[in-house]
């Protein structure tokens, strides 16, 4: 069974989430914070994911119905050229630029009698259930990775022992990041890993400065 969403897409989602909650609980000041203050920033930071989750959603919807029409306008153009190498050079365009280059003119004009034996493309796009398990589990995966860094805030009443569970959380949740994605492209798990751990820590830190 297909993937609704890429491995990448998944671990995208996750890691956004991760650095806006992370804005949010590393601005927090424990030397002076009270339960009032705690309560405000969970707020803000549970929040503030709910409304990203929201935008990459409706994002990737739009993201999907843009690649769709752009199918279909190549399929519309491909059968007003009459030159099979203009017609190769649109659809070496649509590939990524390793791929395309690889491929020989002969793989490329099997792909054009491809696209010519097609049924015509529907000039009205339709989104399927598909689309829409996929728009779902991009706002889940925005909104529950806040869930683990803000979950010691809750369940810790002193603010100082609960920011340092939170970053340790955090910390293992950018490695585990990383390893993941190690899994999917055959690089070393420890090194991109702690890579990941560095990255986000630094993107954390970007995104508080200029005012994230």
């Amino acid at each position: 069974m297909a993937r609704i969403l890429e491995p990448t897409e998944r671990f995208s989602e996750i890691l956004f989430g991760l650095i806006m909650v992370l804005t949010f609980t590393c601005t927090l000041s424990v030397g002076e914070a009270g339960r009032a203050d705690v309560r405000e920033m969970l707020v803000g930071a549970i929040g503030c994911n709910l409304a990203w989750g929201i935008v990459d959603a409706v994002m990737y919807v739009l993201n999907i119905l843009t690649t769709r029409a752009r199918g279909a306008f190549l399929i519309r153009r491909m059968r007003e050229v009459s030159d099979a190498a203009q017609a190769h050079a649109l659809i070496a365009e649509t590939l990524p630029d390793r791929l395309a280059e690889v491929l020989r003119p002969e793989d490329l004009e099997s792909m054009r009698k491809r696209f010519l034996a097609s049924p015509d493309p529907p000039f009205r796009l339709r989104l399927t259930a598909r689309d829409l398990l996929g728009a779902g589990g991009v706002f889940v995966l925005v909104f529950l990775s806040t869930l683990p860094v803000a979950i010691p805030f809750m369940l810790v009443h002193d603010p100082q022992p609960a920011l340092r569970i939170s970053n340790a959380v955090a910390l293992v949740m950018l490695f585990l990041l990383g390893h993941s994605v190690a899994r999917h492209t055959g690089s070393s798990s420890w090194r991109l890993g702690f890579a990941m751990l560095v990255l986000g820590t630094a993107l954390v830190a970007i995104t508080i400065a200029l005012g994230g």
